[in-house]
Parts: structure tokens; C-alpha cells; sequence
């Protein structure tokens, strides 16, 4: 990744890792960030335990980027750092906000989780920020790992020291779980036993996320910012999904990564052809082609029915970020975005689509006879 993105990287275990280690890094106690509101609920959590306090930013409404025209003056002045999406690999406008950030003199910091590949105005996405972090859980399939980019090869020393001292000791039985992980699921798989796991999930209470979004738990969440920043009062929420976030990888992890990373040229080749395939539906919004797209937020009027119809044929559908965070949590929490509408109306229909996948999720959404969402202000939401 140094000599893909031009830049010193840094191993992490999670994502979620290092970009609480990068905020820490770049963002004063008590700092204000703006922030997208369509985004993982994990990520605010993070930017929560770093002692920050979540800003949401108008978006565009046809692929759910920062839109910065639309941020009121007064919102730049108060603002520590501008963190970006790039949602389903979709870019942030990278180039408009790194000038912004420079004319304040406040750091850019790009969550590039799902846009390993992608590119904007000529240039790799995690090139724009004074630090990028990616996972490699998402287009690579690792299920575990990410890694920090930064502008400045100087701090690397600093930025390992401040990770190190977070990691959680490597136990033998994580990563046998995680080395016998992959079979299990083939096996599940082969069985159609998919459905049922989820199931006894629910049943014993190991699922962590009743819906879309998990548990806010405001008074808990009060009682943890009132402790102040850290992990530890925020692990909680932090570690849904990924209680492992901060274990340091052993041999089974880092040899698994790096197996799979090798491959990612034609893995990246696989989601640049399924992506075309889909924006070429009329559930599309006009998009610039060429991108290997982690997802592809197709628009669909009745998202709910099409999520249950894909279900029906073992298509599950993941990243879905509805209702948006400042609905979600309220204003005790974050700072609501000035412009609240295209935001919600994208997490309402957006429909991320695996590109890997496109010609089976095609035929479903024909099937179904799924409409594309009527555009905001033309008989939209």
C-alpha cells in the first residue's frame, strides 16, 4: 500500500483503531469535526471516545457526499478537522475540502475504508488528508486489519507508539477462531444454514444490532463522556460488530492479510466491472464511471421491500446507514446538519449492491419490478 498510495502506512488492527489513534493524533481535546451523517454508527463512537464532538455535513444527494457549498460559513470557523466518508467508495470531494482545511489550518482526515481503488481529480483516494485509514475488511476480505496512511513519514514513530499502547495482548484461541473462521462459513454456506445462524444469534442475544442502527443508550453514553475520552468508557459501542478491534494480530492473521491482499488487482478489476454493470440500471444515479465501487448505492423507491426480496435469495444487504446520525442521536450528541434533506432522503433509499453480485441483484430488482426513487423536490421524500 506505501508504494500504491506514495505515502508511509501503518498497520492497525481495525480501521476503527486507527482512525481513533489518527483523531487523537490531529484534533484537540474537546475539538468539533465535521463529519458525515450517513455513516457507520461506529465511527461516531469513535469520534465520540477521542474527546470530539460530531458535526454533520449537508450531503449531496444522488451519492451521499460531503457537499461543502453547502456548509454554512460560520460552521467552518468553529471546526478542528474535516473527516471524510467516501461512502461505498464513492469520493468526497477531496480536492475542495483539503483547500478549505488549508485555509483554516485545520487537518483533513480521510476514512478510506471503502475506497481502496477509488480515485478523484487524478489521484488516489487517502492522498488528499494529513491521514488516510483504510480496512482492509471491506474490498480485501480480511475480516480483520487496516492501516493508517500519513503525509508525514516523520510521525510514524509517534502514531506506532500511540497504537501500540492501545492493542489488547494476542491470544491463541482469537486466532484459531479467526483461522478456522473462513471454514465455517463455507460450511454454513454449503448448508443453507445462513438464515438459521442468524436466528440462534437473536436468540441468545449475541446479535448486537436490533436493526440498521445498535442501541444509542444516551443515559450510558452520557455517563461516558462525562469520564472523558478513551476507549475504555466507549469500548461498548466501539467494539459492535468487531469486539476485536484492538487485539494485536498474530501469524494467522497477518499471513491470511497478506494473501489476500496480493490479490487485490483482480479483485479491484472484478468490482470496476460489476460497478459499470450497475450504474448502467435505472436505479443509478448519473455517476463518473471507472471506480471499483465496495458498494454501489443504487436508488430504489421501496428499499425495504427490495432488501426482503434479495433475502429471499440469500442476498444479503449490509451498510445500510438509516436513519442518518444527527436523527439518531440527537442533538445531545452531535451537531445536526444545516441541511438535513438529501441526507435523509439517501439513507432512506439507497440500496448498497455488491458489485460482485450485480447480475443476480439485477434480475432480483426485475423481478421485484422495483421503481428507481423519484429525486427529492420531484415527488421524492
Amino acid at each position: 500500500m506505501r508504494r500504491r498510495l506514495g505515502r508511509e502506512c501503518l498497520y492497525v488492527p481495525s480501521c476503527r483503531l486507527g482512525l481513533y489513534v489518527a483523531l487523537r493524533h490531529w484534533c484537540p481535546p474537546g475539538g468539533r469535526v465535521l463529519m458525515s451523517p450517513v455513516n457507520d454508527d461506529v465511527i461516531m463512537f469513535v469520534v465520540l471516545a477521542a474527546g470530539l464532538r460530531p458535526v454533520q455535513a449537508p450531503l449531496n444527494a444522488s451519492d451521499g457526499s460531503i457537499d461543502p457549498a453547502a456548509v454554512p460559513e460560520s460552521h467552518w470557523r468553529g471546526l478542528s478537522a474535516v473527516l471524510t466518508t467516501n461512502l461505498y467508495g464513492n469520493p468526497d470531494p477531496a480536492p475542495e475540502l483539503r483547500a478549505r482545511c488549508d485555509a483554516l489550518g485545520i487537518p483533513l482526515i480521510e476514512d478510506a475504508a471503502h475506497a481502496i481503488g477509488s480515485t478523484v481529480a487524478g489521484r488516489a483516494v487517502g492522498t488528499f488528508g494529513d491521514a488516510a485509514v483504510f480496512s482492509l475488511s471491506k474490498h480485501v476480505g480480511a475480516k480483520t486489519g487496516g492501516f493508517v496512511a500519513v503525509a508525514d513519514p516523520a510521525l510514524v514513530p509517534e502514531l506506532t507508539a500511540a497504537r501500540d499502547a492501545l492493542l489488547a495482548p494476542a491470544r491463541l484461541t482469537a486466532e484459531l477462531a479467526y483461522a478456522l473462521r473462513p471454514y465455517a462459513e463455507a460450511g454454513v454456506r454449503g448448508l443453507r444454514l445462513a438464515r438459521a445462524a442468524r436466528g440462534l444469534l437473536r436468540a441468545v442475544g449475541a446479535e448486537e444490532r436490533p436493526g440498521i442502527r445498535m442501541e444509542l443508550r444516551p443515559g450510558e453514553l452520557k455517563e461516558a463522556l462525562a469520564d472523558g475520552p478513551g476507549l475504555g468508557g466507549f469500548d461498548s459501542w466501539v467494539r459492535v460488530d468487531m469486539h476485536r478491534y484492538r487485539l494485536t494480530p498474530g501469524r494467522a492473521r497477518l499471513r491470511r492479510t497478506e494473501r489476500l491482499l496480493s490479490g487485490l488487482d483482480p479483485l479491484l478489476a472484478a468490482h470496476r466491472a460489476g460497478t459499470e454493470r450497475l450504474l448502467a440500471t435505472r436505479w443509478a444515479a448519473p455517476s463518473s464511471q471507472g471506480r471499483p465501487l465496495f458498494r454501489v448505492p443504487l436508488l430504489v423507491a421501496d428499499r425495504d421491500a427490495a432488501v426482503a426480496a434479495l433475502a429471499r435469495r440469500r442476498i444479503t444487504t449490509g451498510y445500510l446507514y438509516d436513519p442518518p446520525l444527527d436523527v439518531y442521536a440527537g442533538d445531545v450528541f452531535t451537531d445536526a446538519s444545516p441541511r438535513p434533506g438529501p441526507a435523509a432522503w439517501f439513507a432512506r433509499h439507497a440500496l448498497p449492491a455488491d458489485p460482485l453480485r450485480a447480475r443476480q441483484v439485477i434480475a432480483v430488482l426485475d423481478e421485484l419490478g422495483a421503481e428507481p426513487a423519484p429525486p427529492p423536490g420531484h415527488g421524492g421524500d
